[in-house]
């Protein structure tokens, strides 16, 4: 059976609402409000298929409106309606991300197929999405991402997967270099051999040498065995050498004679051990200033950097958060045992806004904390660390500075927004009239009208 279609209708004239509920509701659930206040939380509740919105309404206009249904949903098409029939109106409509606009009075036939038309190209999407993600899942379950930029990087991967190629992963840290080198191995035909990972910069020169190229009794002091090294462990197998651009120019030297001849000896021996090893290394660093500046050997980065692989920081692909998110929620919850299972829409919406300077790492132990800190099954904007607190979208006049104008626009604004576009309940907050609050709105709208308090709009939801 086909689900209801949802509509949300915004406008301040009631006769208009009631039009438009009519005209639209046969097959359809209609839900309507007079404001935007009280359109964002009819939205929170029914979640609509599409929202038809005048574009002047008191308080909040058409395209903030948008752009708040915008954040709480990407994939809702927002149908703009105004008085204005010029095409420069339209065109920055459009531009702003709404759907489509539509100039009054209103063709009701057009209107229809305007909404169904939205729909439609919603849901496309969203199936295109949804098939997007079940092939890169299937492909490569460790790459999360739907962003045109992790597509890139899954494509590279399948296609130098197969051969010998040495890469050089690239990125700042926490971008998850080690997942792709990871991916590169488990889509090779070395998959079933070792995948060996030595971080190049947790260790001194001499220790390095040692773990990459293995040492022989009594090479040093503290050498009671011989050892082998990384490379002769990874034989068969993939090689993956994180912070490449720290090694010192005199183990450059010997990786890159390896890489020449696939070819060492150990740490104080002097017989040659060949191996059939794949290199993929990794860095945040560019290693192609480092080489102009003398710290890197060049005919090493061309030997390293037969394919490269950039990884794109967490603030350039944030469409990928919600879905590395939802994992790292997943996989928190069952380290530690917790009930929690979901995100309010704020919380959301405060993990996509925030920049991540470290990035996928970063989030991932920002979401574990909130699984710990969280008390309930649901994480809200209050489980998150402080530094993800959202900033207030309107900040406090400035005091002393400010009229008394602007504070009281202020509070009521925001007072509005506590409460949902509820006006009786912020006029008992407030301690004025529902229609001393509708007077304040027109007036933020620029318009003189003035509703009597009997067209209260802030009762239960209009249905038709």
């Amino acid at each position: 059976m086909e689900e209801t279609r949802r509509v949300l209708i915004v406008d301040d004239e009631a006769d208009v609402r009631m039009a438009l509920a009519d005209a639209l509701g046969n097959g359809r659930t209609v839900v309507t409000a007079a404001d935007a206040y009280q359109a964002l939380a009819k939205f929170v509740e029914i979640r609509p298929d599409v929202v038809l919105t005048d574009l002047k309404l008191p308080g909040m206009d058409g395209i903030e409106l948008m752009r708040r249904v915008r954040e709480l949903d990407p994939e809702c098409p927002v149908i703009l309606l105004t008085a204005s029939r010029r095409v420069e109106t339209a065109v920055a409509a459009i531009r702003q991300g709404a759907a489509d606009y539509i100039a009054k009075p209103i063709n009701l036939d057009e209107l229809q197929i305007v909404i169904e038309r939205a729909i439609e190209r919603r849901a496309l999407r969203s199936e295109a999405r949804d098939l997007r993600l079940r092939i890169a899942d299937q492909r490569i379950e460790s790459i999360v991402g739907v962003s045109g930029a992790m597509e890139r990087v899954r494509k590279i991967i399948l296609q130098v997967a197969p051969s010998r190629a040495c890469v050089l992963v690239a990125g700042e840290s926490g971008t998850g270099k080690e997942r792709v080198a990871n991916a590169i191995h488990e889509h090779s035909p070395r998959a079933k051999q070792p995948f060996v990972k030595l971080h190049c910069a947790a260790l001194a020169e001499s220790l390095l040498e040692s773990e990459l190229f293995g040492h022989e009794r009594g090479a040093f002091t503290g050498a009671v065995t011989r050892r082998d090294g990384r490379f002769q462990q990874a034989d068969g197998g993939t090689l993956f050498l994180d912070e490449i651009g720290e090694i010192s120019p005199a183990v450059q030297v010997k990786l890159l004679r390896f890489l020449q001849e696939h070819e060492f000896e150990r740490v104080g021996g002097n017989k040659t051990i060949r191996v059939d090893v794949r290199v993929v290394a990794a860095t945040h660093r560019d290693l192609l200033a480092e080489v102009k500046r003398g710290r890197f050997r060049e005919d090493l980065f061309y030997r390293l950097n037969v394919v490269q692989i950039v990884v794109p920081p967490l603030r350039a692909r944030r469409s990928d958060i919600p879905l590395l998110a939802d994992r790292f929620l997943r996989q928190a919850a069952r380290v530690n045992n917790s009930r929690v299972r979901a995100f309010t829409d704020e919380a959301l919406e405060c993990l996509v806004r925030y920049p991540w300077p470290g990035n996928v790492r970063e989030l991932e132990n920002a979401i574990e904390r909130a699984v710990v800190m969280c008390l309930g099954d649901v994480i809200g904007v209050d489980d998150l660390p402080p530094l993800l607190a959202p900033a207030s979208r309107d900040e406090m006049p400035p005091v002393p500075g400010a009229s008394l104008a602007e504070i009281e626009r202020f509070v009521i604004l925001r007072t509005l927004e506590h409460t949902g576009g509820c006006k009786s309940h912020a006029s008992r907050l407030l301690g004025i009239t529902q229609r001393t609050i509708q007077n304040k709105l027109h007036q933020y709208a620029g318009t003189d009208a003035a509703i009597d308090a009997d067209d209260d709009i802030s009762g239960p939801t209009e249905m038709h």
